[in-house]
């Protein structure tokens, strides 16, 4: 009878061993290996613009360009290899429109002088290290890769600005944030990632071609909530 129990008991520590140490059986402990964190979240989309103008009509219109924030819905998904390791990839679409400010053409009313407007599909991979793996707090540092596609894009109102167009571009992503548990299997969710991307800008105007360097460099600033699979 001895070794029966004995047995039982090696084959619950078996059964419990299968349920990761960041994940007990009733799904309260957090996160482990094979765990699958889906959100929804309120994405702010914060552009921290730098403009180099060149060409032959840049010295004419001068100024620097602005784009728009704009806030969105943005779905996301994470799979962590271990407790502490996971990879998250994010996927939202955003509109802005584009402006040249102190520009030259003031007393032709057209400072800020309208480049027209872009829809963004900037998907985001990151690497992540989840550093505390008890209590309801998760916090993690994450960096990794963003591939900004461009795309309906249209020239400014003005007969100024007859033709836009912008190159896709790859960047840099560095990330911080916290999930918080409310329940077994539900957070809460406050991210932060910054974009080093930057693209030029092919324009068409009535003084001739420009292209200008454009830094967008934003901000994505993230609230929402999670469910773990």
């Amino acid at each position: 009878m001895n070794k029966v129990y004995s047995h039982i008991a090696i084959a619950t520590a078996i059964l419990l061993g299968g349920t990761t140490a960041g994940q007990a059986a009733d799904g309260t402990e957090g996160f482990g290996p094979g765990s699958i964190l889906l959100r929804t979240r309120a994405l702010g989309v914060l552009p921290q613009t730098g403009t180099t103008l060149s060409g032959a009509g840049a010295s004419v219109v001068g100024g620097s360009a602005g784009i728009t924030d704009n806030w969105v819905p943005e779905v996301d998904g994470t799979y962590f290899f271990t407790q502490n390791i996971a990879v998250e990839a994010i996927a939202a679409v955003t509109y802005h429109d584009v402006r040249v400010k102190n520009n030259n053409l003031g007393s032709l009313g057209l400072n800020p002088l309208s480049l027209g407007s872009t829809r963004l599909l900037p998907p985001t991979v990151t690497a992540q290290w989840h550093f505390l793996t008890s209590g309801a707090f998760k916090p993690y540092v994450g960096a990794g890769v963003n591939y900004t596609f461009f795309y309906d894009q249209h020239g400014g109102p003005s007969n100024v600005i007859q033709s836009t167009h912008y190159n896709d571009a790859l960047g840099a992503a560095l990330q911080i944030g916290t999930d918080y548990q409310i329940a077994n299997r539900w957070y809460l969710n406050v991210d932060a990632k910054k974009l080093f991307v930057g693209t030029d800008v092919h324009l068409g105007t009535v003084v001739g071609p420009i292209k200008a360097r454009v830094d967008i460099d934003p901000w994505l600033l993230g609230f929402g909530v999670g469910y773990r699979f």
